[in-house]
C-alpha cells in the first residue's frame, strides 16, 4: 500500500510535533511533511503543480498563524488548483474564536475540524472515512 502524503501546516513547533507523533502512532502508511507557515506550503504546492507531482492527500491545518492564516491558505489553494479536487483538509485549532468553529463546520473545503492537540480518537475518525483507506 502506498503511503498517503500528509502535510501538517502549523507555526507552533510543539503542536507540529504532537500532530506528527499522533499520525505516526496511528499505524497508517503515511508520508508526513511539516510546514511552519502557510506560505511555505503554498510555495511547495506551486512546485508540485509545476513538475506535475502528486499533491498531498491530507492536510492538517492550523488556523491562527502569522502572515497567512488557515482560511487564507485555503483560498490560495483553491485558486492554485483552479477547480481541481482539493486535498482533504482537517482544521486543527485551539478554537479561541467560536466564529472559526462555525466556519469550519460549514466550509466546503474543510473535511473536518479538531481541537488541539490531535487525539487518537479524532484521528480514527479521519481514517474511518472511506475515501482515506
Amino acid at each position: 500500500m502506498m503511503a498517503k502524503t500528509t502535510w501538517i501546516i502549523d507555526d507552533d513547533i510543539v503542536s507540529q510535533f504532537a500532530t506528527r507523533y499522533c499520525l505516526e502512532q496511528s499505524g497508517n502508511a503515511l508520508s508526513i511533511e511539516t510546514f511552519s507557515n502557510a506560505e511555505e506550503a503554498i510555495a511547495q504546492l506551486e512546485v508540485l503543480l509545476t513538475v506535475e507531482q502528486p499533491l498531498p492527500e491530507l492536510i492538517f491545518l492550523d488556523l491562527i498563524m502569522d502572515e497567512m492564516d488557515g482560511w487564507e491558505f485555503i483560498e490560495h489553494l483553491r485558486k492554485l488548483l483552479n477547480g481541481n479536487r482539493l486535498p482533504k483538509i482537517y482544521i486543527l485549532s485551539a478554537f479561541v474564536k467560536s466564529k472559526d468553529r462555525k466556519i469550519a463546520k460549514t466550509h466546503s473545503a474543510v473535511s473536518g475540524y479538531f481541537d488541539k492537540p490531535l487525539s487518537r480518537v479524532s484521528l480514527s475518525k479521519v481514517f474511518a472515512s472511506s475515501s482515506i483507506n
